[in-house]
């Protein structure tokens, strides 16, 4: 059986981190709110506490029950987790009078300490707390200071029990994944046995398990998540399954021919539905960007389901639903920090198609659902494409949407992204796309005044999406490809570039 290991949420903006720290090290791991019951403790071989939000000198503040892991399991605190432990355990945690906040460096490592083997003084770790540990239980022993935080790591005697008040799931903590490999692989002896090839070969075996031979339907979008999801299902149940690849009208320009002849010639049982002109006709004069999404929204379900209904006897509805999605997470105060999001190729399908849902990649981040799908033998080119918004160009074009819109800016689109491949910066950019602006400017054309539309570029680098910096592209490329767009777009005239970074700005316009 795979080893797991468990990771206590208290809400921290980082736990998610935590939890992708532990998988690049072949390790699975799950992630609980701490007061969840939806766990047996049997199942794991190590613990870790994440850090919170709250002080933990606050009524408020969550309080954990570790009655059953600590002592029993090798058990690791980090930021808040470490205060809890000292707070509840003999020390004393204190509000901090010096800044304890970003890099810092370890100025006293304990010698032969198994926790730091390999780590060495000097090295920069990343501090985010307002608390500070004053003073350690009697029964714990200091191993680990920076200049302004004396008791950055301690250990208990007698125990696999752990507490640091630095992040070492953290880019900017510079040995954080040699740490966490210490406490996981050296001391509490964790196996690394978490690899795509052993996630594709349980996954296939459990949905044979599971599905039998019942029919699934599945709604392709073209991204990675729903293609790795479809090729598992296909290698469990072949044809079975019945994937449905909507054409929204508002995909890149040739994008629904394209991606449909890359998935028949993968072998998927694949059935293409052109339903541009039906979703064209339904947002004529929509300008609004959440009125549009929800229009969207509705007509994929109607369409989907039209098409799921010409199948007979279809029992299940797979999803390509990652991990981040179906997290579970808590806040300060012990309640859901945020509503799970739908997801984007269903947005929630009505009650009366009552079909049960399979979900394969429920628990992979998105750069393991990559590693799979590589695992798999996916080309290359569809695990690398850049992410794309389920509402596709309509958020894409500000206001209105039109059928001459769609065209202008898919044209503009597919310059933009064919330059970026052909001067190798596709790969270094996370997602990139062209927005048509509702606004038409003044230009000159063979001796001729024009007034016509403004088109911007935007270009970002990030790692999921949640902040996101504006790609520096190269002075020759932008001037090659605006003059790319404004001789060979008609209805263009201006190009600009988008310099913003997420926050303050999102990556996508709408």
């Amino acid at each position: 059986m795979q080893q797991k290991v468990l990771i206590l949420d208290f809400g921290s903006q980082y736990t998610q981190l935590i939890a992708r720290r532990v998988r690049e090290l072949n390790i699975f791991c799950e992630i609980f709110p701490f007061n969840s019951k939806n766990f047996e403790l049997t199942n794991y071989k190590a613990v870790i506490l994440s850090g919170s939000p709250s002080s933990v000198r606050t009524e408020e503040a969550p309080k954990p029950d570790l009655s059953k892991i600590k002592g029993k399991l090798p058990l690791l605190g980090v930021c808040f987790g470490a205060q809890y432990m000292a707070h509840n355990y003999g020390g004393k945690v204190a509000a901090s009078n010096t800044r304890e906040y970003g890099r810092a460096n370890l100025s006293f490592v304990k010698s032969n300490e198994s926790f730091f083997e390999g780590v060495n003084e000097g090295s920069q770790v990343w501090m985010s707390h307002s608390d500070t540990i004053v003073d350690l239980p009697e029964n714990a022993e200091l191993i680990a200071s920076t200049h302004d935080v004396k008791n950055a790591a301690f250990k208990l005697t007698n125990e696999t029990t752990f507490g640091i008040q630095f992040h070492p799931e953290v880019y900017h903590s510079k040995d954080g994944l040699k740490i966490l490999s210490n406490f996981l692989v050296n001391i509490a002896k964790v196996k690394q046995d978490w690899t795509p090839d052993s996630f594709v070969e349980s996954t296939v075996q459990k949905l044979k398990e599971q599905l039998g031979n019942d029919k699934v339907v599945l709604g392709l979008s073209g991204g990675v998540d729903s293609t790795v999801a479809a090729t598992l299902l296909s290698k469990a149940i072949g044809d079975n399954l019945y994937c449905i690849f909507v054409n929204n009208g508002l995909l890149r320009k040739n994008e629904f021919e394209n991606v449909l002849s890359q998935y028949k010639g993968m072998g998927l049982n694949v059935k293409g539905v052109d339903a541009s002109a039906r979703f064209l006709k339904e947002l004529a004069e929509e300008a609004d960007p959440e009125g549009k999404r929800k229009i969207i929204g509705r007509v994929f379900i109607e369409v989907f389901d039209d098409e799921a209904h010409l199948i007979e006897d279809v029992k299940w509805l797979a999803q390509g639903t990652i991990y981040p999605d179906v997290i579970e997470s808590v806040s300060a105060t012990g309640g859901p920090s945020a509503t799970i999001k739908s997801h984007h190729n269903v947005g929630g399908l009505p009650d009366f198609m009552k079909l049960k849902i399979v979900e394969p990649l429920k628990m992979l981040f998105k750069d393991e659902v990559r590693r799979v799908g590589a695992s798999l033998g996916i080309d290359s080119e569809l695990l690398g494409r850049h992410p794309f918004p389920g509402p596709g160009l309509a958020i894409r074009i500000l206001g209105d949407i039109t059928a001459e819109k769609v065209r202008i800016l898919q044209e503009v689109d597919a310059i933009f992204i064919n330059g970026l491949k052909e001067w190798g910066l596709y790969n270094d950019v996370w997602q990139a796309g062209a927005i048509l602006l509702p606004v038409n400017s003044v230009g000159v054309m063979g001796d001729e005044r024009t007034y016509e539309k403004v088109v911007a570029l935007r270009a970002v680098e990030s790692t999921d999406g949640m902040t996101a910096d504006w790609v520096n592209l190269p002075y020759e490329f932008l001037q090659k490809t605006s003059n790319q767009i404004i001789n060979g777009v008609k209805g263009v005239n201006r190009v600009v570039y988008d310099i913003s970074s997420k926050p303050p700005a999102t990556i996508e316009w709408e």
